[in-house]
Order: C-alpha cells, then sequence, then structure tokens
C-alpha cells in the first residue's frame, strides 16, 4: 500500500515539476536540454528551486500541503487508549503512558519505534524521508487526488 501511495506521489511530483539544465539554466521539456543536449537534469518547482530527483519535489508538495503526524503525541494517545487506567506508585497515581515515559524511556522508545513500523507497515502512517516525517495515508491520499495534471 505505502509503495503505491509513494509511486502515485511521485508521478505527482513528476506532473507539477519541469526539467531544468542548470548548467543552461533554463527548462527542457524534451528531457534533454535543447542548447548543450545533457539529459544531466534537475527537476524545477518553480515556487522554491531546483534539485536532482522527484524525492524532494514529493516532500515539498505533500509538507506543503499537510501537516506531519505528531508521532510522539499519537503513540501516547496510542498507548492511553489501550491502558486507560491510572497506576499508582506510593500515594501519587499516573497516567500508565506518563509513568513508562519517565520511568523507562528506553523501552518508551523501542514500543514507540515498533508502534512507527506497524502504523506504516499496515498502513496508516507514510514518510518521505526515511522516518523524519509521517503522514497519515489517508490525507495523503487526498492529495494525490488533488494532484492531478498540471495546470
Amino acid at each position: 500500500m505505502t509503495n503505491e501511495i509513494r509511486a502515485a506521489v511521485l508521478r505527482g511530483a513528476e506532473i507539477h515539476s519541469r526539467p531544468f539544465c542548470y548548467q543552461c539554466y533554463e527548462t527542457a521539456p524534451s528531457g534533454r536540454c535543447d542548447r548543450c543536449g545533457s539529459d544531466d537534469l534537475m527537476r524545477l518547482v518553480s515556487s522554491c528551486g531546483c534539485e536532482y530527483g522527484l524525492d524532494w519535489v514529493a516532500e515539498h508538495l505533500v509538507s506543503d500541503r499537510l501537516t506531519a503526524v505528531d508521532v510522539d503525541a499519537a503513540f501516547e494517545e496510542s498507548v492511553a487508549e489501550i491502558y486507560p487506567e491510572r497506576v499508582k506508585i506510593g500515594w501519587i497515581e499516573y497516567d500508565v503512558a506518563l509513568a513508562i515515559k519517565e520511568l523507562d524511556p528506553t523501552s518508551w522508545r523501542i514500543a514507540k519505534s515498533e508502534w512507527l513500523d506497524a502504523e506504516e507497515s499496515g498502513g496508516a502512517l507514510v514518510t518521505f524521508d526515511n522516518g523524519s516525517t509521517y503522514y497519515r495515508v489517508a490525507d495523503v491520499e487526498q492529495i494525490i487526488e488533488e494532484l492531478g495534471p498540471a495546470p
């Protein structure tokens, strides 16, 4: 599922960017620069610049339209839904999520990492930058529909 979504966003990135010869500093719509003949082309997005590859264009298209998921808050909320009870330590009561997060930060990080992997492989979250930023798949699917053909 996520590979299909990535592929669809990359198709949108290709549609919404133009091949660009940096050496001659002009667009190359045919895929080869008319002036120098080079096929070593960057991708140009007029609103933000040019760079090699389509990954940065895809990330730009998504990040420009969506707010990234706050992974820490989403994981904490998930733990709170699974363990709604409070834990008592001595005379103090804590949320289970807060207790684990504060008392065993290593376990918390491992569990969060496993949760992220499950959310991504389950098709709920997707990343375009190797895990630095995550987006909800449903939101990205809406963007794919909105991208359509370039104006």
